[in-house]
């Protein structure tokens, strides 16, 4: 496989681009040097402020203060935004949907990083790896996302960053500063904690953040299956326990910024630990995550525009295993249940020896990404760069006996995944009425992999046909985006437009090789209990969005506004999945049949449809009371997703919801009570034997006082602790012994959380 496809081997109109673009700054720079000497020419049209930035909606800082103390999970901050939801998985790694397209299909960038989930459940996703706590902004963009914002996705981009770095004023001294804060919540008996500090002067600034939060498991809002796991003889969990939904988490991070006039240069080293995490909806638990990062960034402002540019290097070593109650079933030679949980050690010519099932997963992530805004003139915007990004994965299971032995698992070995992309993008305000936006993205996706092996000879034949196969992969995307904005008045617009997107398969949906039915439950990023495995000739994605925004609001922005959304999205070559066919029984006539039961499935390319509506709004009800303020908030999401080829549904189509609040201000009070309905789930995927479940309402109640340097949070999430099961949490298999299906049997729904207290407090200092 040739990897070389860096800077240094772009094709000739690449380099004749790149020297345009460095001549401009360089020749910025110089006026800039040089302007006590020689006049330079100013560019004074005033900016498109950040609230106005195309198909882009910001997360609203005040909000997202105030979830924090009821959430360890960043993903979940999204959910305030219409159309955003997520699915389930751990305490701390939900994966967000935007308009029924999850995960891979989304463009997530964490402080400028294009993080990468190293595991074959996607338990590491990239907003695990930022802590709630740490959370300065995010955005989200939804159905025509910019060329500039990223590549190799279809449904929409997230940015999430942590605060800039801070300087002290010109002529102020030294400047310190600091915080502290720490998070209980009932359920789950969530404690957390988190601390910030800052160092600087005018030029240099040096800030730490750490951050930890432990939870046990969660209790339902009612009894959903049997006490303890089934026929074991003792009550490891209670009848409305979800088992496996504790997590230990801890972050830290040391920024260096520095600033010289109208350049910063930024720093960032980060260790992230994951020590324990539970999942209700996969076969196996996270024992270990750990992840470093170095991210170096800088911006930079020249007389002819602007650099932003990028380099980082994330690595990752990820470790799976059942947790006590499912080891519990596993330590046995005789495969009864162990009381002791007492691993064992196979040893040669045994084969009834079991110490769990160990999966060690190593993931190497290095990117640069590079980016200039230059102004052609006061209407005319272009934006341009590339960037270039390096994958390697490698996964395999050490042997542990009972069928696992003597060789270990090689189930992604030195997996391939380079991604080299450039665009460009103009953006013009042709008046004050009308705005439009065009770009074109071409990226080359190149995938590799080693050659494997199974545990045994009964892998023999399986990994042979993969090792011969063809397994060199280059995929040539390419990105389309056409996007109007039409501002009659103040108070309304409107903003449509059309994109092509494209994105390459993942190295597991292409490469996962066994049908073995343990092998094929290891691979499962939906969270619906079945068995997958890849496919060597898949094809990327293509998606066709067409979308339009229909906005009103008062002249100010901020009295009252309401917002309409419908949009439409066609996928040729939509990874879905296939009941799988081969030699091997697991995927034979009871596997082409079985309604209710787990069931093993290949990725395979088929055409999909997605369309649905948003709608959201705010209304002030009273101002300037002697109780302060008083507002309506309401939000409505529907999506409707179709495999075209089949007339299946999508897997984990949100059901129509809404969502409606009475917001009060007073002083430093902001309080609120808010209902969420949800209809019920029926249009399910049959071919992934998908649960239905039912209607709910819930209540929560939140409040929160802000007092010079002191900030409070109180609520109650689910009031009236109503039993529910979550449309996108999946299928519950976190307890017994869950690989042959001993454990709780097939039917039963992840249950959301039943009544839950939160507080949470921050000083500043």
């Amino acid at each position: 496989m040739n990897n070389n496809h860096g800077i240094l081997h772009a094709p000739p109109y690449t380099k004749r681009l790149l020297v345009l673009v460095t001549a401009c700054l360089i020749q910025g720079g110089a006026l800039a040097e040089e302007k006590s000497e020689a006049p330079s020419i100013t560019v004074t049209a005033e900016p498109i402020v950040d609230g106005e930035a195309p198909d882009r909606t910001a997360v609203d800082a005040a909000v997202v203060k105030r979830s924090r103390a009821a959430t360890s999970d960043t993903a979940s901050l999204l959910e305030n935004v219409t159309g955003v939801m997520t699915y389930g998985a751990g305490g701390v790694s939900s994966l967000p949907v935007i308009h029924g397209l999850a995960d891979d299909r989304l463009r997530i960038k964490v402080d400028g990083m294009d993080l990468i989930s190293a595991c074959g459940n996607h338990m590491n996703p990239p907003l695990s790896y930022i802590d709630p706590t740490s959370v300065n902004n995010a955005q989200v963009f939804a159905g025509i996302t910019p060329v500039s914002v990223g590549g190799d996705s279809i449904g929409g981009a997230i940015l999430v960053d942590s605060p800039e770095p801070e300087f002290a004023q010109p002529g102020a001294g030294l400047l310190q500063k600091g915080e502290g804060g720490a998070t209980f919540r009932s359920n789950g008996n969530v404690r957390g904690g988190n601390v910030k500090a800052t160092l600087a002067n005018e030029s240099i600034s040096l800030t730490y953040r750490g951050s930890t939060i432990k939870a046990d498991d969660y209790k339902a809002g009612g009894a959903f299956k049997p006490a303890g796991p089934a026929a074991a003889g003792r009550d490891w969990l209670e009848a409305d326990e979800v088992g496996y939904t504790y997590y230990d988490s801890t972050n830290h991070a040391l920024d260096l910024g520095l600033r010289n006039g109208n350049h910063l240069f930024e720093l960032t080293l980060g260790l992230h630990d994951i020590s324990d995490q539970g999942y209700p909806n996969q076969r196996m638990d996270m024992t270990g995550n750990d992840s470093t990062q170095i991210n170096l960034g800088y911006k930079g402002e020249f007389d002819c525009g602007s650099l932003d540019a990028r380099a980082y290097r994330e690595h990752t070593r990820h470790k799976m295993q059942f947790g006590d109650d499912k080891l519990f079933w596993y330590g046995s030679n005789a495969g009864a249940p162990n009381p002791d949980c007492v691993p064992c050690t196979p040893s040669p010519g045994m084969n009834g020896c079991a110490a769990g099932m160990p999966m060690d997963t190593e993931g190497d992530n290095r990117g640069l990404t590079i980016k200039t805004d230059i102004a052609l003139s006061l209407r005319d915007m272009l934006r341009v760069g590339g960037e270039v990004q390096r994958y390697r994965l490698d996964d395999w299971w050490e042997p542990s006996g009972k069928g696992m032995w003597p060789d270990t698992f090689l189930n992604i070995n030195d997996g391939q995944r380079d991604r080299l992309a450039l665009f460009a993008e103009w953006e013009a305000q042709w008046d004050p009425q009308w705005l439009t936006q065009f770009g074109v993205r071409g990226e080359r996706v190149s995938m590799d992999t080693g050659e494997v092996q199974g545990y045994n000879a009964t892998y023999a034949a399986e990994a042979a046909a993969f090792n011969t196969a063809d397994r060199d992969k280059t995929d040539n995307n390419l990105d389309l985006t056409a996007l109007a904005r039409f501002t009659p008045e103040r108070n309304r617009s409107i903003e449509f437009g059309y994109a092509r997107k494209t994105r390459s398969p993942n190295l597991y949906e292409r490469y996962a090789w066994s049908t073995g039915g343990m092998a094929m439950r290891m691979i499962n990023m939906a969270g619906d209990g079945n068995g997958y495995v890849g496919n060597l000739d898949l094809e990327p994605e293509i998606a066709h969005t067409l979308s339009a925004t229909f906005d009103w609001h008062a002249a100010d922005g901020e009295d009252w506004g309401l917002k309409l959304t419908p949009y439409f999205t066609y996928v040729d070559d939509y990874i879905d999945a296939k009941r799988c066919s081969s030699a091997n029984s697991n995927c034979g006539g009871a596997n082409q049949t079985a309604t209710d039961a787990f069931v093993y499935l290949q990725f395979v390319n088929q055409s999909a449809r997605l369309y649905g509506l948003d709608i959201s709004g705010h209304y002030p009800l009273a101002k300037g009371t002697r109780f302060g303020r008083f507002t309506a908030r309401g939000a409505l999401s529907y999506v409707r997703g179709e495999n075209r080829d089949t007339g299946d549904n999508l897997y984990n189509m949100m059901p129509l919801n809404l969502k409606l609040a009475v917001e009060q201000q007073y002083g430093g009070w902001t309080n609120s009570l808010e209902a969420e309905l949800v209809d019920n789930k029926s249009d399910v995927s049959s071919v992934r034997n998908e649960l239905e479940t039912d209607s709910y309402a819930l209540l929560h109640l939140r409040s929160s006082y802000e007092w010079k340097q002191l900030r409070l949070d109180l609520g109650v999430e689910n009031l009236f602790d109503k039993f529910y099961n979550h449309p996108l949490a999946g299928a519950y298999v976190g307890q017994g012994k869950t690989m042959s299906g001993t454990g709780v049997p097939w039917g039963i729904a992840v249950p959301g959380m039943g009544r839950s207290l939160y507080a949470g407090v921050n000083y500043s200092f």
